[in-house]
This record gives structure tokens, C-alpha cells and sequence, in this order.
């Protein structure tokens, strides 16, 4: 059965102009509503307007135009039922067999600049969702495209075929339901950030927006199939939001690594900073009196592991810094900008990837809260955002440490929050010596993280995102020479750990707050 009537109401009018020429040489009536009825008026193409199908004229500053039984029954009826056909006749409805909808923008109406309530408010769309969830329900016998970058599959099909085959309808079905579906979502959310009643309120039932960014080559994995989804609410800093100056596409794992890897330099707000990254665990961190200082602190900390990894800088790089990074093998720097002779440098190597992610602002700009996948559901919770601050330190062994040290238990404490627990990090004027991630008991931790710094680890910061359970790892510290700890405090054995620790010589400062990362 050929497409015979359709309605057209968008208001992204990519393409409508070109698919109504189509379906007006096919012989097929259009109906339309506002402003596409005027577009398509206006390029020479007849429409009926909606007012004449309802017999009602669009009212309340159009917020009622579509929503009547001569539209939804046209959408609705079932071709093959008598009862709905008796139905139609008696009340003079007529089939209307395509639906081609897209909605209000909303989102693009919250991200203005003070957009108030009342202008989002009216850009909620009904009467499009309403026709879009219709036509979609009825799929047996109406085509519903939300999508003008589906208008040209649509135009072969009606030019070759009559309309879509049975099959299309039904995925451009479900595509018209995760549409107003995310579209719904993005109400939601905004209205909850309005109303400080977000997803961390915890409400009986929450949804996510997120739009397809890119599909990606694979996932971890090449046998992973993989693709990434932007919020569009969010408007943070973020590697979705970054310009890629040059390099390969990015990789499921980049995006990661490189994820992680901002998250970790939106930390370190002191100085000229940088951050290697390895699959989402730090493998070295550093301050300098200058940007390059401190990636070749960076470097240094572990020559290694910075192999094949990812950098994250918090200032712009200029060309002393880019002199230093060319030399490496780099999947990807992250920096707020690159200068020009930066630029030139690093063009050097093609496929080398470099995000531009703008002003890196004083205060860490993060989602709210962070999604975890458990088999049949969600686990959620808000970011770890507490900053380093040793005045909400107590002094569990030692005197009061000098400025130095308690820099430095800063430096620590904020680095050991971003590797994966069980955590520990050796720190010494700035720069990490050593990093123990991801092992299963904290000895092993800190064994790996000590063994690491070597010499360099005598007079140190050792820091433990939490706390020893045993004496077994100050013991370790002891031997190693470091100077301070610093670690939650609240251990069940904590009096026989700070006994040790006054033992060795070793100061111990207490935060109130543990950083577990899994």
C-alpha cells in the first residue's frame, strides 16, 4: 500500500524542503503545521494546513495545533480492523500514512545564557511526541522518521518501492521511541538541576540523555564493538567538548585513559602541572616552575611507563615543552591550548592525537555523579570531588610537619585518589617516585610503590587512599626512609599502626575521608 498522505511539522528543516518536492511529484497530500507549512509555502510546494484537517485553528500560541482525534485517529486506526474503518468514516477521518516529526529544541534552548523557566517551558514540544509515539505504535501501517540524515532512504524507498518495507517501519520505530525518550530525559534533567532535585536526590525513577558522538573501531578490545554518547546538558570541560588539532581518531581506550587523565589535572590547581596516564592509572605526576619543568618531572618519575601513554597538562604548551614531549611515543597530550611554534613542532608526528580542551577553571568541572553497570542495573553515586586540604588533618604520630612535607602530603593525597585500590603513592618536592595500584592487599601496594622510588623515597610522603589494616606497611616505610604518611584514619588496628610509626620515626597525619577507586 503506497504512501497517499503525510504530515510534516520540524523544526530542524534540514532537507524538508528537497523530501516534500519528492513526495509532492509522487501524487502524496501534505499536511502541515506553523512554521514548516510556511517554508514549504514559500518554496512553491501546495500543503493543507492543519486547521483544515482538524476543522480547529491552531490557539494558545500554538500549543494546541495537532492534538485532535482527526490526527491521532488518522495515525492510529488499524487498516485491517472494520470496527476502526466504521469508525474513521463516521466522523470524517482520514489516513494519514507518513509522519515526518522532529522537536522543539529544547536542549538548545536550556544551554543559552540565561534562558529562563518560562522560555524552556515553552520549548517542551506535546503535540510532536504525541504524533511521534502514534505513528510509531501503528508502524504496521505509518512511517514515522525523526531524522532528516534518514530523508534520503526514505525518498528511494517511496520512489522505488511505493513506501518503506515492513521492517524499516519498525526501526524507524523504535528510533522515534528512543527519540522521545532521551528527549523526555533532557526535561528531566534540566528540571531536576533547576530545582537542585538531580539524579543524587535519588528518585523513585531516573532516565540519561546522551546523543551518539561517533561510533569507535572497537571497544577495549578488537573483538568489542564500541561507540561513545555525548550528554548534551553538559557543559563542563570535557574530551567530548575538545578540538583534535591532529592524530588518528581516538580509540575507546583514549577516550578512557584520556578521560582519566583529565580528571586527574582538573586536580592540580598550584603551578604548571602535568600527569601520565596508563590504562587510568597515573604513572607520574609533577609540578614545575614552568610548564616543561614539570612534564620532564613527569617524565622522569617513571621513563617507562610513560611509553605509549597519555599526557595531561594544565597550562598552554609552548615550544620548550613540545621539544620535550616530540621525543616520546604519545597517544595523546591534553592541554587547555598549544601554541603556534607548538604546534609546528608537534606536527611532526601525524599520527600523535592533541586535544584542545580550553581554560582549565580554578574549581574542577565534573559531573555530579558517576554510573556504574552491575548485570540488571545501575549503581550510582557522586564524584569524589574532596579536595586536599591538610587543615582538616589531625596529627595521629610525630610532630607538626614543616610546609615542605605537608606540600607534598597534598601533592600525595591528591594523586592517590585517582589510582585504583588498593592505593599507595611515594611523593617528594612535587613530583611522584612511585605509584602502587590495584593490588590486592596494601603491602604488595606499597612494596611496588617503595621499591619504585628507590633511594629517592628517604625523606618522602608516602600516602595510602586507606588505612593500614597492619603494622606491615609502615614497617616497609621505615625501611625505606620516608618521612610522613598520610592516610585515613579510623583503622581497627590504628593504635598499633601509629605505635609503629612513632617507633620508626615516621610523622602520621590523619585525614577524615579515604579515597577508594575500583
Amino acid at each position: 500500500m503506497n504512501i497517499k498522505r503525510a504530515l510534516l511539522s520540524v523544526s530542524d528543516k534540514r532537507g524538508l524542503v528537497d523530501l516534500a518536492k519528492v513526495l509532492h511529484a509522487k501524487g502524496i497530500e501534505i499536511i502541515s503545521t506553523g512554521g514548516t507549512a510556511k517554508a514549504l509555502t514559500a518554496a512553491g510546494i501546495p500543503v493543507r494546513a492543519i486547521d483544515d484537517v482538524t476543522g480547529f485553528p491552531e490557539m494558545m500560541d500554538g500549543r494546541v495545533k495537532t492534538l485532535h482525534p482527526k490526527v491521532h485517529g488518522g495515525l492510529l486506526n488499524r487498516r485491517d480492523h472494520p470496527e476502526d474503518r466504521e469508525a474513521m468514516a463516521k466522523h470524517g477521518i482520514v489516513d494519514i500514512d507518513l509522519v515526518v516529526v522532529n522537536l522543539y529544541p529544547f536542549v538548545q534552548t536550556v544551554l543559552k545564557p540565561q534562558v529562563t523557566w518560562a522560555e524552556a517551558i515553552e520549548n517542551i514540544d506535546i503535540g510532536g511526541p504525541s504524533m511521534v509515539r502514534s505513528a510509531a505504535k501503528n508502524h504496521a501501517f505509518v512511517t514515522v522518521v525523526v531524522d532528516p540524515d534518514d530523508y534520503s532512504i526514505l525518498i528511494d524507498t517511496i520512489e522505488t518501492e511505493g513506501q518503506p518495507s515492513e521492517i524499516q517501519r519498525k526501526k524507524w520505530a523504535l528510533k522515534a521511541y528512543r527519540h522521545t525518550a532521551a528527549y523526555d530525559s533532557a526535561i528531566s534533567e534540566w528540571m531536576g538541576e533547576q530545582l537542585q532535585e538531580n539524579v543524587l536526590s535519588f528518585p523513585k525513577e531516573i532516565s540519561f540523555s546522551a546523543t551518539m558522538q561517533q561510533s569507535l573501531r572497537y571497544g577495549e578490545n578488537p573483538h568489542q564493538k564500541a561507540a561513545v554518547y555525548r550528554q548534551p546538558l553538559y557543559q563542563g570541560i570535557s574530551l567530548l567538548h575538545a578540538e583534535q588539532l591532529q592524530g588518528k581518531e581516538l580509540s575507546f581506550n583514549n577516550l578512557n585513559d584520556g578521560n582519566a587523565a583529565l580528571e586527574m589535572i582538573l586536580d592540580f590547581r598550584k603551578g604548571p602541572a602535568a600527569v601520565a596516564v596508563k590504562h587510568t592509572n597515573p604513572c607520574g605526576a609533577a609540578y614545575g616552575s614552568t610548564l616543561a619543568e614539570a612534564f620532564q618531572r613527569c617524565h622522569d618519575a617513571d621513563s617507562v611507563s610513560i611509553y605509549g601513554g597519555i599526557v595531561a597538562l594544565n597550562r598552554i604548551v609552548d615550544a620548550e615543552t613540545a621539544s620535550l614531549l616530540v621525543k616520546l611515543f604519545l597517544e595523546v597530550i591534553i592541554a587547555p591550548d598549544f601554541d603556534a611554534d607548538a604546534r609546528e613542532i608537534l606536527a611532526k608526528k601525524a599520527n600523535l592525537r592533541l586535544l584542545v580542551v580550553g581554560e582549565m577553571h580554578t574549581e574542577a568541572v565534573k559531573t555530579e555523579y558517576q554510573l556504574k553497570h552491575i548485570k540488571g542495573g545501575l549503581l550510582v553515586q557522586s564524584t569524589d570531588q574532596v579536595p586536599a586540604d591538610s587543615s582538616s588533618w589531625s596529627i595521629g604520630a610525630g610532630p607538626t610537619p614543616h610546609e615542605g612535607l605537608l606540600s607534598d602530603a597534598e601533592f600525595a593525597w591528591t594523586l592517590v585518589k585517582h589510582v585504583k585500590s588498593n592505593a599507595i603513592v611515594v611523593v617528594k618536592d612535587g613530583v611522584s617516585l612511585g605509584i602502587g595500584a590495584g593490588q590486592m592487599n596494601r603491602i604488595d601496594s606499597t612494596r611496588h610503590a617503595l621499591r619504585q622510588a628507590g633511594e629517592r623515597a628517604r625523606g618522602a610522603v608516602l600516602a595510602s587512599d586507606a588505612f593500614f589494616p597492619f603494622a606491615d606497611s609502615v614497617e616497609a616505610a621505615r625501611d625505606a626512609g620516608i618521612a610522613l604518611i598520610i592516610e585515613p584514619s579510623g583503622a581497627q588496628r590504628q593504635q598499633e599502626v601509629l605505635d609503629a610509626a612513632r617507633s620508626a620515626g615516621i610523622m602520621v597525619m590523619l585525614s577524615p575521608e579515604r579515597h577508594f577507586k575500583h
